[in-house]
């Protein structure tokens, strides 16, 4: 179709109308989603919900910062409805309601921390865009606080529910854990689950892989910090791991969809497992249709993250892009071709955009 053609369409004017007001409340939202970001960063959320009334000098006194910077923060946020301001006494407060899930004492809650995602995501959208033209990927160097931010947002979901509801959603696991196995996590990131797992179950012994030399260095420092002698890190491409029958329980938290090769790495873990052994896989809730996922939340953050990350590291490894929206007929798939006989999906509250694949080789 033509541009002539194109513009020669039937037009409903109100139709148009509404989509421009969205387009134009869509736009206003992302400058509220970069100031959220900023309000995690710098912790004023959590400044905010311990003052009451306050004036731009004494938040930033009590933050830390400097007062024009965060006064004119704070004016972003009362014209957003975040903040609210009495213009005679010149002071700020953040409403208990908002605080509930805009500060760190939201736990997983915490909206303001997935802001972060969105200034993270567009530290390569120049280089996504000449993708769409040249083709190729975007190197996982491009991303310089991809590991801070994934970090922060996995340790709050693993913090609030990895012992006590995750893991129960093995039948046995935590007595086996207590009991004392050998536990693998593909792609550990910045290992807070492995070692919150070697903390809790000091009689097994847990190692973490990930080729990422940065996220490693985190995972050691945290395990020297907590003093686990029975959790280890190494640097390794997990989809040339060759382990087998040397596991009892892997895990892979948000990983596998980012693998360069997800079908070789599902294969690694199969092979790795000893017969009774359970594979425990955390990724991306939603369908392989896309039509299936218009009305699923968050759904466009998802595939906004795939196409600026998850896509673009892959297929810059030489993958095949597989992207965050796989979806679950895709992972059922796959788990089956990589020898997984048995899988149940589960959900937990606290990690809504998630599903858990609990996996046997039968």
């Amino acid at each position: 179709m033509t541009t002539t053609q194109t513009q020669q369409r039937p037009k409903d004017e109100r139709r148009a109308a509404a989509f421009a007001d969205r387009m134009v409340g869509a736009v206003d939202a992302a400058g509220l989603v970069l100031q959220c970001s900023i309000g995690d960063q710098l912790g004023l959320f959590d400044v905010l919900a311990d003052l009451d009334d306050a004036t731009s000098e004494q938040i930033a006194q009590a933050a830390g910062l400097q007062e024009r910077y965060v006064r004119e923060w704070l004016a972003a946020l009362t014209v957003a409805g975040v903040v609210e301001h009495d213009a005679s006494s010149r002071s700020y407060r953040l409403p208990a309601e908002h605080a509930a899930v805009l500060t760190r004492a939201a736990g997983p809650d915490n909206l303001a921390r997935l802001c972060r995602y969105i200034p993270m995501l567009a530290e390569a959208e120049h280089l996504v865009v000449e993708a769409f033209r040249s083709g190729g990927g975007v190197p996982y160097s491009a991303f310089s606080r991809f590991h801070e931010v994934m970090a922060e947002d996995s340790a709050a979901v693993n913090d609030a529910s990895l012992l006590d509801t995750i893991l129960p959603l093995v039948p046995g696991l935590p007595e086996r854990l207590t009991a004392g196995v050998d536990v693998a996590d593909f792609g550990c990131g910045s290992g807070h689950a492995v070692n919150l797992m070697a903390r809790a179950f000091p009689a097994s012994r847990f190692v973490g892989y990930d080729f990422s030399t940065e996220a490693i260095g985190r995972a050691r420092a945290e395990a020297a910090g907590w003093e686990l002698p029975n959790a280890r890190f190494e640097v390794q491409d997990v989809a040339v791991l060759d382990h087998a029958d040397d596991f009892d329980l892997i895990t892979a938290f948000d990983t596998i969809h980012d693998q360069a090769q997800p079908a070789q790495v599902l294969a690694a873990i199969a092979r790795a497992l000893r017969p009774d052994g359970v594979f425990l896989m955390v990724d991306i809730t939603g369908s392989s249709e896309v039509a299936d996922n218009i009305d699923l939340p968050l759904a466009t953050l998802l595939y906004t993250c795939s196409l600026l990350h998850c896509m673009p590291v892959s297929l810059g490894l030489g993958g095949v892009g597989l992207g965050t929206m796989w979806g679950r007929q895709t992972a059922l798939r796959m788990l089956g071709e990589a020898g997984f006989a048995d899988v149940e999906v589960r959900q937990i509250d606290t990690d809504p955009q998630n599903a858990y694949y609990v996996c046997t080789l039968g």
